[in-house]
This record gives structure tokens, sequence and C-alpha cells, in this order.
């Protein structure tokens, strides 16, 4: 007997499906001579410190470096206190039975890193060693399942997954462990101040930023704008200069030759350029960039737009959702005319679809060698029915940014105005000649936010205009805009580097903090411990949160650079990297943030006005 095991019920039912079995028994599904079996996620986890020894919070048990770490069932709180999961043990137990039946295991959990954890914690933890294959497919539709099958790859292929998800997972017990344990026991505090190995460095970037947007001082400067008037159609030209005070500005305001009909020269147009520029298509969505649109078109958390793609991927209309790929292969692209075909009908999208068909495809995003384990967000093709508001329009977004990617450039027409009257003035316009990509949604707002000025008149070099209008306009400095989770999302893929550009931005994905499954997570773990809230679209700290990031903000901990540094790490892994070598960097690490915790709350207890020794 083979025994199919998936990450959800629900995944493990649309393979039984496809197979044509249908008995279903107490956590399992049988028919066909396979059996169609189940996790709930991660039933097992790295067993706690008192497995190894260390029984209560104790500053002479630090660092906590187990030789071997031990797995054990999840853990849920109830009137007992902290105890085993009854459900998931309850499965266990059917798996483990499943397993001593099976002459075969297909590992059919979530392709990727975690999914693949999922599975070989359980695997070990019931001491198995019967052979297994693994299922690695990006699409739930039927016939990618069929196909995946048919393709099925030896287990052993995804060893080094493995050992990167599990090197991943102790880093994170060993640093978080110590660090909490340490600043808790030194500071004294009432509360356990928990840090993590991503979620400080993130509550760090969070916090500066709050910090650098409250402590603020605009400066405030002035610039001179004039009104120019060419045969009855005005614009708007700046001042090439600023001034730092105001009598500086009304003196050049004094210089502009003329408000009224009959003044000498008015405006003397020194220049016009006009020079086209074209803006490629955004590449496919990856999980990281389409939780960015979803929070900026509709506010929805990082959290929401990862639960309803992945509702959508187990229903078969989109694939793979946690990649961090925003590229597809060859193969992959062969297809795409045909899914394009199929939206042709669409209420929003159809038009474009349509021009799409006849057209020649683009293609920046297909790069074989830029896929990782999985390829960038598509729709599968099939038909969506009965969609929620928000599953419509998530799903919307996923089949826009398919259209868009393979959509031709956008063409602007960029013209500059420059203008004598005193001093020289400045007008920029904006005509989209060839809209190309930005067709698809056609968002006017947010091509209003991508523009200086509308359209311009069309003027000749030395002609001498009108000027209709003339005024100091008031202006201060800006701080940088607190972080949204958007934004937060878009910093995190680099480790807080600004960098706009999507291609420079991905080629750093591997040393970003987190992954893309994982980054929502970040941001719903800092919440739920109290160091962040939501407050309108913005992410700020709290004086819980506040107060943590001041006791670590110079300490290893809170650096997001050498936090994502890990991450790199941890894909040379997955690559075949040293486990021994990441494991003793880690080891010393830990050590190190220990040291750095013990002093630092030491510290705090030192300001706290609650008396030393009270724990």
């Amino acid at each position: 007997m083979k025994v199919i095991i998936a990450e959800k019920p629900s995944v493990a039912r649309e393979i039984a499906k496809v197979f044509g079995a249908n008995t279903k028994r107490e956590g399992y599904i049988e028919g066909k001579g396979y059996t169609f079996t189940w996790a709930f996620g991660h039933l097992l986890q790295l067993a706690p410190p008192q497995e190894y020894g260390y029984y209560r919070w104790s500053v002479q048990n630090l660092p906590m470096l187990p030789q071997k770490f031990k797995l054990c069932i999840r853990k849920v709180s109830s009137k007992e206190g902290v105890v085993d999961d009854p459900a998931a043990k309850k499965q266990l137990d059917v798996i483990k039975k499943l397993f001593d039946e099976a002459t075969e295991i297909i590992v059919a959990t979530d392709a990727g890193r975690e999914g693949e954890l999922i599975f070989r914690y359980i695997y070990y933890y019931l001491k198995c060693k019967k052979p297994f294959k693994r299922l690695w497919i990006s699409s739930q539709t039927d016939e990618a399942i069929k196909e995946g099958f048919r393709n099925l790859k030896p287990g052993g292929d995804y060893d080094t997954l493995f050992n990167s998800a599990h090197c991943r997972s102790q880093s994170d017990w060993l640093v978080g462990m110590n660090a909490t344990q340490a600043l808790s026991l030194a500071s004294c505090t009432r509360s356990v101040l928990s840090l993590g190995r991503v979620q400080t460095p993130t509550l760090a970037m969070i916090c500066a930023r709050y910090l650098e947007n409250k402590n603020f001082v605009p400066e405030l400067y002035y610039q001179v704008a004039i009104q120019v008037d060419k045969d009855g159609q005005l614009f708007r030209a700046i001042s090439v200069k600023s001034y730092k005070n105001r009598a500086e500005a009304e003196q050049v305001l004094e210089r502009v030759e003329d408000v009224a009909a009959g003044f000498a020269n008015g405006g003397n147009i020194l220049s016009v350029e006009a020079k086209p520029r074209k803006e490629p298509p955004p590449l496919l969505h990856d999980l990281s960039s389409l939780q960015q649109e979803a929070n900026k078109r509709k506010g929805f958390t990082a959290d929401q737009t990862l639960g309803i793609l992945q509702h959508l991927y187990e229903n078969k209309l989109v694939t793979y959702p946690r990649t961090g790929s925003r590229y597809i292969g060859d193969d992959v692209f062969a297809t795409v005319p045909q899914l394009i075909a199929g939206f042709t009908g669409h209420a929003l999208f159809g038009k474009q679809a349509t021009i799409l068909t006849e057209s020649k495809l683009n293609k920046r995003s297909v790069n074989a060698k830029k896929v990782t384990d999985h390829h960038a967000i598509l729709p599968t093709g099939e038909r969506a029915y009965t969609l929620s508001t928000d599953q419509q329009a998530i799903y919307d977004m996923v089949v826009g940014r398919m259209l868009e990617a393979f959509h031709g450039e956008c063409v602007k027409e960029i013209t500059k105005i420059t203008v004598k009257s005193g001093e020289d003035f400045t007008a920029s316009g904006t005509v989209v000649a060839v809209p190309g990509w930005r067709a698809v949604f056609n968002d006017k707002d947010e091509e209003k936010k991508d523009e200086e000025n509308a359209a311009l008149p069309k003027v000749v070099k030395g002609e001498n205009l009108p000027i209709t209008n003339k005024a100091v306009l008031d202006k201060q400095t800006k701080p940088k805009a607190l972080y949204n989770e958007a934004s937060l999302l878009k910093a995190l893929e680099t480790a807080g580097k600004e960098i706009e550009d999507d291609e420079l931005r991905y080629a750093m994905k591997d040393s970003g903090l987190g992954t893309p499954a994982t980054r929502a997570s970040i941001i719903e773990t800092l919440i739920k411990r109290n160091y962040i809230i939501r407050e309108k679209k913005n992410l700020v700290p709290t004086a819980t949160g506040l107060s943590v990031y001041g006791v670590v903000k110079d300490q290893q901990i809170a650096q997001a650079e050498l936090t994502g540094s890990w991450e790199k790490r941890l894909e040379e892994i997955r690559s075949g990297a040293s486990v021994a070598a990441f494991q003793q960097e880690i080891q010393n690490y830990t050590r190190s943030i220990t040291s750095e915790m013990l002093r630092a709350g030491e510290v705090l207890r030192q300001k706290s006005k609650e008396p030393a020794g009270k724990h």
C-alpha cells in the first residue's frame, strides 16, 4: 500500500479525488490501492528547554546549546498549563499506523522549505525507515497533480532542502530562547522580553523609522512660481533655485517681469526639451510583491493576502503562492498565450487580453536561471466561480499582473520648458504616447503620482509669453514616511536597503530578512507580542516595542544586514554548503548575543525604578 501525505486535509482530499479514492476514514481517505493522509501544518516542533534539562529560567543555564535537538508534539495552552496538542497527537497516531503498513510513502506537503520540514519532522519523530518519493508541483489543477505523480522524485533529492529548513529552525530556537531569557532575566522585568533572529531586526527597522519621523525637524525653504500664458493655455513653472529665507524669494518675485499686459518681455522661452521615456512592464508577482500591491490597492495585510492566495491555490485557481521568484522558464512561457486567451471575455481585462493574443509577448519575466523552487505566480486557467469580494480582488491582481508583464512598454513624452524672467524657471509635463502595460489597470491615480504635471502647450525657443500670475511658495522638508506593510515588505527584501528597481531588489532577495513565505508571520508576531500596532495604514511601535528597541538597537541581534546574510547562508545550504559550518557559526553567535543581552539587561535594570532581586 502506498501512503500519500499532504500538508492539509483540503489538499489530501483534492489529490484523493484525482485518484478516484473516496472512502473516508478517521484521519485519512483510502481507495484505488492508496491511502491519503495529512498533517495540520506543523504537528511537531523543536522541544522546549526543559526537555534538555533546563528546568527553570536561570542565568547559570545560559547559553543553552543542546548537543542534539529533540522533537516534541506541538504544544497548546490549557487549564492544566501547556500540554501536547490532542488533535496533533491523534493525527500523528493515524500517520504512524499508515506508515507502518506502507510499502512506499509519497510526500505531497507544500513543495518548499517549510513543507519539507513538516514531513521530515514527522518521518524522523516516528522513526520511520520506509522509502519515500517527493511530489513537486507548482499548481493544484488535476492535470498538474497527474503530471507530478508521473514524475515523482527520489526523496533524497530534497535532503539539502530539509537541511536548510532544519538549520533555520535550530537557529531560530537558539537565538530566540537564549536572547529572550538573557534579556528578561538580567533586566528583572515582570514580563518576558521576547527576541528573535528575524523579528528583532524587523522591530528595529520599524522603531528607527518611527523615531526618525517623530524627531524630524522640518526646514522651511521657498520657491517662486509663475503662471505662463500660451494662447490662452496656462502652465506653471517653478524657480530652479530654492531659497532659505523668504526675503530672497521676494526679491526674485520682484524681478519677474510682467504680471499685467503691456510689460516688456514677460517670460522668455530659453529651451524646450522633449524626450521619449520608455517604461518596461513590471515583473510577474512573487508572494512579496503581490502582498505589497494588495496593501497599496486594498489595504490588505500581508497575512490576509497570503491566506486568500493560499485559498485560491488550494482551489486550483493560481499557482504555488509562497514563491520567491518573479520569473518563469520557457516551458511555462509556452503555456502563456493559451492562459491569456482564456481572459478575453474578462470584465476588467478582456480588451487588453484580446490585444495581447494578437501581439508579440514581452519576455522580460522569462528567465529559467532566475526561477528558484517555484516560478512566479500565475493564474492556472481554471474558471473562477463564486469568489468573495476579497478573493476576487487578489485573483484579479494575479491576472492583471500577468497581462501587464507580457504587455509592451509604456512610452511617455517628457517635456521640459525653461523660462527666463529675472531668474530661470522650469515646467515639466508628460504625455503618454503609447500606454502599453499601463492600459491593463488604467490607473489614472497611480499615473498622477508618477508624473510631475499634465501636458504642456507647444512653445518655441525664443518666444516671449505673458506671465499672468506669480507667487512665493512656502515649502518644508519632509521626513521619511512611517512604514506601512507594503514599504516594510519591500525593505525586508533588501535588509533595509532602499532600492526601487525591481530587478536590483530581486538580486538581493537571498540576503533579505526572512522569506516571502515568512514575512507576514513576522509582522503578525510583532503585533501579537504588543511590540507594534497598526495605526491606520502604518505600522508603529508601542511603548513596549520602543523599550526593547532602546536596549537592543546597538546589539548584533538588531542588525538587519547581519541577520539577512543568514538567509543567504541557508540558501547556500539548500545548494549543498556545509551544515556543520553554519551550525558552529550560529552557536558562536548565540554565545555572543547571550552575553550582549545579559549586559544590556543589567543596564535596563539599573535604569529601572523597580528594585533589583524582585524575580
